[in-house]
């Protein structure tokens, strides 16, 4: 079976990696793309031979598509996706899932009322270095996880968006929130995926003091505490201009995780008893090296479809991200630390 597949939105996101990945995939066949630049998705339409649309809801009247890529502004995600999975697709929803609690709650109902997959582009969890983390710390070998730290920051979406520093990235009415929602939400993900628990306590410090005319944060520290007392801190910035840090420490009672914190190593752990392991496993790819094509989101996401599974990241997965950044962004604003509500 061949999945026919539409594209929402065919900017920066679409075109190095949703349009590229799906082209990749046996299983499915791009037959539409859609955005509000008719140029855009001209342009997308001729290189990918899909139908073109620059309304969304046309696109759905006359498509009978199997699933669909969201790669809209961020206030947007919820109610295409909502389209989406009312229109009998599966949906894949690019990062933050929403702008609200209310709206990733809304996305969920949709996708269980109308019996299709949702899920949420988090593809830190595909990294070949996350995943070995992940599984040497439930493994017990590290014994009892103490603290951590993890970061995700380089210089900004202008050089890769294709608006540049016009971008939908910097307007708060478009995006909701910056550099936290860009990047400080796929920490969140990652961090709650290779510990393999919740967070309860969530303190952020949240500012716009790098780039000017912007109305969203560009700079933004967490600290964060879990529900066995793991205590730790979650930076997001657009103001790493000498180069991109997308690593992550994990502190233990039997050694330590140096994860993408290493020029030559992926993964470096380090043990109490003076063994030290260097793991070889493909350095995490980013924007500046050329995009990131075989992120695995998309392959997963095909599979869950043909399959009937769930995905790893689903809509219940990505809000409880997302409510860490949220609840950052209220701390930030009241100065208050957040209780995360269980659920």
């Amino acid at each position: 079976m061949t999945l026919k597949t539409a594209i929402i939105g065919c900017g920066s996101i679409a075109q190095h990696r949703h349009l590229v990945e799906y082209r990749n995939n046996e299983e499915t066949d791009i037959t539409a793309v859609c955005d509000i630049v008719e140029e855009r998705a001209a342009i997308a339409g001729q290189i990918y031979d899909a139908k073109t649309y620059t309304d969304y809801e046309e696109l759905f009247q006359k498509e009978e598509v199997d699933i669909v890529s969201i790669c809209l502004p961020n206030h947007l995600h919820a109610s295409v996706s909502i389209a989406a999975l009312e229109a009998g697709a599966h949906v894949l929803c690019e990062k933050p899932m929403a702008t609200s609690t209310e709206e990733a709650e809304q996305m969920i109902s949709a996708a269980e009322k109308n019996g299709k997959k949702l899920m949420i582009a988090h593809n830190q969890r595909f990294v070949k270095s996350h995943r070995k983390a992940r599984e040497i710390v439930r493994s017990g070998e590290l014994g009892k996880i103490y603290s951590f730290r993890t970061t995700f920051g380089h210089g900004g979406p202008e050089d890769w968006s294709v608006d540049g520093k016009d971008s939908w990235f910097f307007k708060k009415d478009e995006a909701f929130i910056g550099a936290m929602g860009d990047l400080g939400v796929h920490k969140a993900d990652l961090i709650r995926y290779i510990l393999g628990e919740e967070f309860t306590d969530v303190a952020g410090f949240v500012e716009n003091n790098a780039k000017d005319g912007i109305t969203v944060d560009d700079n933004a520290v967490c600290m964060l505490r879990s529900e066995s007392g793991i205590l730790g801190t979650l930076a997001a910035s657009w103001a790493y201009n000498t180069a991109e840090d997308n690593s992550t420490v994990i502190y233990a009672e039997k050694g330590m995780l140096r994860i993408e914190d290493d020029p030559d190593y992926s993964l470096v752990a380090s043990y109490t008893n003076g063994d030290v392991i260097n793991f070889q496993l493909g350095q995490i790819q980013s924007n500046e090296s050329g995009g990131q094509t075989n992120t695995g989101v998309i392959d997963h996401f095909v599979e869950s479809v043909l399959n009937d599974e769930q995905p790893l990241i689903d809509g219940r997965e990505g809000k409880k991200s997302l409510e860490i950044i949220l609840a950052a962004l209220e701390s930030g604003e009241t100065g208050k630390i957040q209780s995360l509500k269980k659920g």
